[in-house]
């Protein structure tokens, strides 16, 4: 006695479900690798955008205390900005401005609040000079004064 059409297919379904069942596993393994990784940007990007902030000095004007010029920087984005020399980096005219010859007034910024950035004097040469301040999330913001 041989094999019966009833029982090739019995082999074929189960085969298929064997098959659907190891395929529809890394599908589901797939997605939810996606959706995760979907998710981490999506966070990314929210935190780029709450962070922003801006140098709200007169441009003509830079005012000086002792051996500093004073730059103020507002916090226009949507978080508390953490202030030191570890999280922003200050360039005048394109040349990094060592961590040691500035500071801020404050260790951090709430939103619509404005600190004090102290850079030591010896750092800016008189005439046209550009103060670029970059931030955490690489977020920046150039400003054009004279001195």
């Amino acid at each position: 006695m041989g094999f019966s059409l009833t029982g090739t297919h019995v082999i074929f379904f189960i085969a298929s479900v064997i098959i659907a069942s190891a395929v529809s596993g890394v599908i589901i393994a797939v997605i939810t690798d996606v959706s995760n990784s979907l998710s981490e940007r999506g966070e990314r990007v929210q935190e780029q955008l709450d962070t922003e902030f801006k140098i709200i000095n007169d441009p003509d004007n830079i005012p000086s205390s002792g051996n500093y010029y004073l730059f103020y920087l507002k916090n226009i984005g949507g978080r508390e900005l953490s202030t030191s020399n570890e999280t922003f980096h200050i360039f005048i005219d394109g040349d990094i401005v060592s961590r040691a010859n500035y500071n801020f007034s404050d260790s951090s910024v709430n939103k619509d609040e404005v600190t004090t950035i102290y850079i030591r004097n010896t750092e800016i040469s008189t005439g046209d000079q550009i103060l670029t301040v970059v931030g955490p999330q690489a977020i920046e913001d150039k400003f054009s004064f004279t001195i």
